[in-house]
């Protein structure tokens, strides 16, 4: 599979890499950077730090995209991962320099140079990919397939109770995103709470293998177990863009999906960035309330169901 990975590079941002490199038969093209978690400048460091450390530095270029997003002041997530999204490692600047073209033009070319070929795992706000199918539609339908790790299934969001950060970050490029059309895997935050977890005991066999790989996860991931620890009362983290990766690339991990309709909203101060996904117990709309009209068809495949012990196995062997 030869992928394109659009990041807002901090704590789990980079395992995700990680779990992308170390699976056979899969390339990554390009890795493009996307407003998001932390400061975007230091986005890109993180990213070109976690190539070098997976063996890939020098080898796959890394795009500056869209600092901000379309509308909205930033929102960052520091308050998990620490200022430098790596808590607090502060590592010094890798030989690779980002490349000097925008991300939004390398997505373009890459996609439209393969047509059928390249595949996008979206783990942060969705502005670059808006923008690029704004600037290219025939983007849509090039794409062989775009997972994106994001909202929630009918559940409780992680910044407001109707909002998974991604999407709350830039609601209105998700749903630009949701209604262009692309062929779309959808891994949620809901999922995630039910399949990504890495337990204390997890954790503590990951430190152990002694590799620069599991001296680097510990490493990045220390301020989300202090955040697990101080809002939880446990060590334990979840892994939402490396479960979404590995849901895209390692069979059996996807146990269960459905197509549904998502719709994202844009207008609502409570309900910012809430991810309406249809479900099979709702009547149809047309049948509740006449006023509403017929729903659009099906826009993305959810997934409902992920095999999580496999997941950490996964995980795992890309840290050893």
């Amino acid at each position: 599979m030869r992928l394109l990975i659009d990041t807002d590079t901090a704590g789990d941002d980079c395992f995700s890499i990680m779990v992308a490199a170390a699976q056979p038969d899969v390339t990554i093209e390009a890795i493009t950077i996307c407003n998001g978690n932390i400061a975007f400048s230091q986005q890109i460091e993180n990213a070109l730090k976690t190539l070098d450390v997976v063996g890939l530095g020098g080898k796959v270029p890394v795009y500056p995209g869209c600092p901000k997003p379309l509308l909205r002041d930033h929102v960052d997530a520091a308050y998990v991962f620490g200022e430098d999204g790596m808590s607090g490692a502060h590592y010094a600047k890798t030989r690779q320099r980002p490349e000097k073209r925008h991300a939004v033009e390398a997505m373009i070319d890459l996609i439209m140079s393969n047509p059928g070929e390249i595949s996008i795992i979206a783990q942060a706000p969705l502005t670059n990919i808006a923008v690029a199918s704004a600037m290219e539609p025939r983007i849509v339908s090039a794409l062989k397939h775009l997972w994106i790790m994001g909202g929630t299934d009918n559940g409780v969001g992680n910044v407001t109770p109707a909002a998974e950060y991604n999407f709350y970050v830039d609601p209105e490029a998700a749903a630009m995103v949701f209604n262009a059309g692309f062929n779309i895997s959808l891994v949620t935050w809901t999922l995630t709470l039910e399949s990504s977890w890495m337990g204390e005991d997890d954790l503590a066999e990951v430190a152990s293998y002694g590799s620069e790989k599991s001296a680097f996860f510990t490493k990045v991931n220390e301020a989300a177990v202090a955040f697990s620890q101080a809002h939880y009362g446990h060590g334990g983290t979840v892994h939402p863009d490396a479960l979404t990766t590995a849901c895209a690339l390692v069979p059996g991990i996807v146990q269960e999906s459905e197509d549904c309709l998502v719709e994202i909203e844009t207008a609502s101060r409570l309900t910012r960035a809430y991810s309406s996904v249809s479900h099979a117990q709702v009547p149809k709309q047309e049948v509740a309330d006449p006023a509403l009209g017929k729903a659009k068809a099906a826009n993305a495949r959810v997934i409902k169901k992920a095999d999580g012990a496999l997941f950490r196995k996964v995980l795992k062997q890309a840290l050893k």
